[in-house]
């Protein structure tokens, strides 16, 4: 297997500051105390192509609720490649959960951005089951995949990004 990332984790100053951009109203003990509890990414077993994300806390959702989910995780990834983020199969099966995107995709040049990379998962309990669900603290969330890319051959694009969801569209 080819090696193409490395999952860090953003710094506490980065993850305090996203985190009450969320959730405004949280002390930050209690979120230094979520920061050093942050679990990196990793794989099952030698043959899975997904990286567990797990969820920084506790996590409950009602029918149709959704949540932004600052996950204190950035990742270097090699130019050509880039990171898939998909739900979870259990999640979606059992309850309907799904990511506010379909799938996320976190490109190589993201780490350099103002907000060191910090990976935000969306998801949405969508209702259809009408369950309520509650995820610990620790218990994987979604998935991500290191996936390779092409590019076309008269492809001259030399602009950086700066920025997180649709900092693309901003040149």
């Amino acid at each position: 297997m080819q090696k193409v990332g490395k999952f860090y984790k953003v710094s506490i100053n980065q993850y305090i500051k996203d985190y009450k951009n969320v959730f405004n109203n949280e002390k930050e003990e209690v979120i230094c105390s979520i920061y050093e509890n942050i679990k990196l990414p990793s794989r099952a077993t030698k043959g899975s192509a997904g990286y567990d994300f797990y969820a920084p806390f506790d996590i409950t959702l009602k029918p149709n609720e959704s949540i932004k989910i600052p996950t204190g995780i950035k990742v270097k990834i090699e130019n050509g490649w880039f990171l898939g983020i998909f739900p979870r199969s259990s999640l979606g099966f059992k309850y309907r959960l799904q990511l506010d995107n379909t799938i996320g995709i976190i490109d190589s040049d993201y780490i350099n951005s103002d907000n060191e990379g910090h990976i935000f998962i969306k998801m949405t309990n969508d209702g259809k089951e009408n369950k309520t669900i509650t995820i610990k603290a620790l218990d994987g969330i979604a998935q991500g995949i290191f996936l390779p890319f092409g590019i076309c051959e008269d492809d001259d694009v030399t602009s950086c990004r700066n920025g997180g969801f649709g900092s693309t569209d901003k040149h």
